[in-house]
Formats: C-alpha cells, structure tokens, sequence
C-alpha cells in the first residue's frame, strides 16, 4: 500500500478483483493472484471497521 487507502477505496479494490476473476478468460495463475489481493484488500477493511468501532467504544464509554 503506497498510500493511505480508506475504507471505501479498499471496497472499491475489491469489486474491481471480483470483477477480474468474474472474466472467463482469466488464466489460473491470474486467478489466484487476484484472489490473494482481493483477500488482502478484505481483510485490511475488515481491520478498519473493528478499529473504527474499538474508537466508537472508547467515546462511549467517556
């Protein structure tokens, strides 16, 4: 990641991959590296929502 992605960038990331994998004349290789980043792009949102609501946690219990 060069620069700091956003929650919605990372989504967007994602949707582009399923739409790569989605091409019938996608190699396997292909395939498999576009499912590896599209994992990782996933996966990094998913630790951007559970650190967004540790932050929303901590303001509530304030």
């Amino acid at each position: 990641m060069n620069k700091k992605e956003n929650f919605e960038t990372k989504l967007e990331n994602a949707k582009k991959i399923l739409e790569t994998l989605m091409n019938p004349e996608i190699t396997l290789q292909e395939s498999v590296k576009a499912y590896e980043t599209g994992m990782n792009e996933l996966a990094e949102a998913q630790k951007m929502l559970e650190d967004a609501q540790i932050k929303i946690n901590e303001i509530k219990t304030k």
